[in-house]
């Protein structure tokens, strides 16, 4: 089975979303200050998620441990 672009980028946004958040209440934590927190927080958001859909489509590509098997074997 190979991943479609769309559910790629939709897997890539809804991990960047929960890593985000960790990342930001880290970045508060050691700033103390919002602006510094929500800065933190766009730049890793935007650099990464990118990064992550690179990653995806780059091992989609990769048959390493993905096995080929026939419908026929399937019924058996």
């Amino acid at each position: 089975m190979k991943e479609s672009h769309l559910r790629s980028m939709i897997k890539a946004v809804s991990w960047r979303v929960f890593g985000t958040l960790a990342t930001m209440i880290i970045a508060y934590f050691i700033t103390r200050k919002i602006e510094m927190t929500l800065y933190i927080g766009l730049f890793e958001f935007v650099s990464k998620i990118g990064l992550f859909y690179l990653h995806e489509r780059i091992w989609s590509a990769i048959s390493l441990g993905i096995s080929t098997m026939n419908t026929t074997q399937l019924w058996r």
